[in-house]
């Protein structure tokens, strides 16, 4: 096959010019050359087909690069693949291995492999090679190949497609046998009866005495087996279970090959039958256990009693008669032997009863008590009897549910109300003749959960320091007893009261209310169902009280009372000294009225105390000498006169004082 590619130039003069060719396939580059013609040949001495594809070509010349078009070529056809075995000559279970090739293929190539026996249809096998023109492959020689042929063929994928080769040669492979079919007798023949001895014989006829194995199996249970043998025996006392297909497999390396024989045993004499006198009764009666053998009466019947640990053997005759316990309770058999052959019965199961005891009902969460809400959960049990128990459950005198369980039941009581006063019982009972027993009525206290708590004081809002204030915590509702608390919000609550009431309120009284006793208080309250309720705070200012503001008031106004006072009399002094000696008085006289007017109106006018008790105040008196004029000297020109002050004490530690001072002024 030749691919052509013309470059057609057009020149201005007659001169030589060279022309670079260059030819791909399928975009790979296959062929180069430079000429000063204008034709370029790629020559393929033998197309094969690999050689399909798309062809293109590119022209450079002077500088000017021109490609052409594709061009598909497709080559059909492959060469005829060369199939070669290994052996010629194989065993039975060996393994024939073949290499097929295809020579001058290019991969990617598919191979395919077949082994043609006679009267059947070829087994087939492909293999994919990416990056090789042969494969090689392995068949196993199976039990009843004599004369096997082999060939191969193969396919490459052109433009989504698959393009075949032909058939390659014939290979033949001869198979003998390692050993012969096995062969399996049964002695003393194939149809036997129990109690008869059975014996099996597996024998072959073997090439090459190695790594040979015969296998004895029934029901794919191995019975027997023997290595590098030619013989394998098995010998039993027939049973009924012994009866079926028997399989003697002789088997070498891979190679296999088994003889079937199928065995009827006949039976002896059918299966015993065990008889209770009473399946169910109660303790202390007694119980009949009889074995028998449908039309067969001669045999060697037991009694026996079933144990995880064995079986347990009661009695060596047809029947047995015992007086029960609950241990007793079980499952019984009896056996019967003829011949040597032993066969036992269906298992009998018996139950002995021991009566329930009266029941206990109680509450699951341990006191009678369920909190309104919530459900109530109730367990019944019997110390005594034999399970199965049924319980039945009962509020007042309707029947609420039936459990059967072993020792106890339990009952969920959803719809308790707050009004319930229907007691609970329970019954109890099993299938001991004795019947029914029913527990005592519980009675079951419903809890009401605590429902809006208030706190109140007395006086509210405003209290006067050192008075007494009485707080009130109150419920809507709750069970009694219920657990007040009071609390001072400040940093961190602060419990300042707490008290157990069987109540709905409680109160606290505070004798004494300080400044530091200002703030918010609130109170908590709880019962048995466990809710703490909170109450809105309230807010407590704590006040001076009303003498102590007197006294602020007093020391406040007194200066000013003494200053509106000595203003007062220094302006009639003024008014005295206007008129002259018409206001003279004599010295001593002034003096001593003055001093008595003073003290009279001390007493009567000078009570600025506000307290509890006037008469308990404790009043000092202080003494001040006074000056008068004597009449044997001189007059001078001012005298003075002090009355004495009056200090009194009140009994809460309170200091009041009244000074008065009055200064005369003569003249001469």
């Amino acid at each position: 096959m030749s691919v052509v590619c013309h470059a057609d130039i057009s020149k201005s003069a007659d001169f030589q010019l060279k022309h670079n060719f260059t030819i791909f396939k399928d975009g790979k580059l296959v062929f180069m050359t430079v000429s000063d013609k204008d034709d370029a040949r790629y020559e393929v001495p033998m197309a094969r087909s690999s050689d399909t594809g798309e062809y293109e070509c590119t022209v450079e010349a002077g500088g000017k690069t021109k490609s052409s078009n594709s061009l598909h070529v497709w080559v059909t056809g492959m060469t005829k693949p060369i199939l070669t075995a290994e052996k010629k000559e194989v065993l039975e279970g060996e393994v024939v291995k073949l290499r097929c090739e295809l020579p001058e293929e290019v991969p990617p190539l598919y191979f395919y492999f077949r082994k043609i026996k006679m009267n059947s249809t070829p087994k087939e096998k492909y293999v994919f090679e990416a990056y090789k023109n042969y494969s090689e492959v392995e068949f196993s020689v199976e039990e009843g190949d004599n004369i096997l042929q082999f060939d191969c063929f193969g396919k490459r994928h052109v433009q989504r497609e698959f393009d075949s080769s032909e058939h390659s040669n014939k290979t033949l492979v001869t198979v003998r046998e390692p050993f012969i079919k096995p062969t399996l007798s049964v002695k003393p023949s194939r149809n036997i009866t129990e109690g008869d001895r059975i014996q099996l014989e597996c024998s072959t006829v073997v090439a090459r005495m190695r790594d040979i194995e015969i296998i004895l199996q029934k029901n794919k249970t191995i019975l027997n087996s023997v290595r590098d043998e030619k013989v394998l025996k098995y010998s039993a006392v027939a049973t009924l279970e012994d009866s079926g297909e028997y399989l003697c497999k002789v088997e070498q390396g891979r190679a296999s090959k088994s003889t079937k024989v199928n065995v009827v045993v006949s039976e002896l004499f059918p299966k015993p039958t065990l008889a209770a006198s009473m399946n169910k009764l109660d303790e202390n009666r007694e119980l009949t256990l009889s074995c028998s053998i449908s039309g067969f009466q001669k045999a060697n019947f037991s009694v026996l009693r079933r144990n995880s640990n064995g079986d347990v053997l009661l009695e060596t005759s047809r029947s047995l008669t015992m007086r029960v316990s609950v241990n007793d309770t079980g499952s019984y058999i009896c056996k019967a032997e003829v011949k040597g052959i032993v066969k036992e019965s269906k298992p009998v199961r018996i139950n002995v009863y021991a009566p329930v005891s009266k029941p206990t009902l109680s509450v699951v969460s341990g006191l009678p008590e369920v909190v309104l809400g919530k459900p109530l959960q109730l367990i019944c049990r019997s110390a005594r009897g034999t399970p199965p128990i049924t319980f039945k459950f009962y509020k007042g005198n309707v029947m609420k549910e039936t459990v059967t369980n072993d020792t106890y039941a339990t009952f969920l009581d959803e719809n308790v109300g707050q009004n319930d006063k229907k007691g609970y019982k329970c019954d109890a009972r099993n299938n001991h003749s004795s019947g029914v027993k029913t527990s005592n009525i519980l009675n079951v206290t419903v809890v009401v959960p605590i429902r809006n708590a208030s706190l109140g004081s007395i006086p509210y809002g405003e209290v006067e320091e050192g008075s007494e204030t009485a707080f009130l915590c109150s419920v809507k509702e709750g069970s009694w007893p219920i657990h007040f608390r009071i609390f001072r919000k400040a940093d961190r609550d602060v419990l300042v009261f707490e008290q157990s009431e069987h109540a709905d309120r409680v109160m606290w009284r505070k004798g004494t209310m300080s400044r530091q006793d200002t703030g918010t208080y609130y109170c908590m309250a709880s019962n048995r169902a466990n809710v703490d309720v909170k109450s809105h705070p309230i807010t407590i200012s704590v006040i001076l009280a009303s003498w102590q503001k007197g006294v602020i008031v007093a020391f406040v106004l007194i200066p000013i009372a003494g200053a509106v006072t000595l203003a007062l009399w220094w302006f009639l002094c003024k008014k005295k000294k206007a008129k002259g000696p018409s206001m003279e008085m004599s010295g001593p006289s002034l003096a001593t009225n003055s001093t008595s007017e003073k003290l009279t109106r001390q007493h009567n006018d000078g009570d600025y105390y506000s307290g509890p008790d006037l008469e308990s105040a404790e009043v000092e008196y202080t003494e001040v000498e006074v000056s008068t004029l004597d009449p044997h000297k001189a007059p001078v020109q001012k005298g003075t006169e002090t009355v004495y002050s009056e200090i009194r004490k009140a009994n809460n530690g309170c200091v009041i004082a009244r000074w008065e001072s009055i200064n005369a002024v003569e003249n001469p």
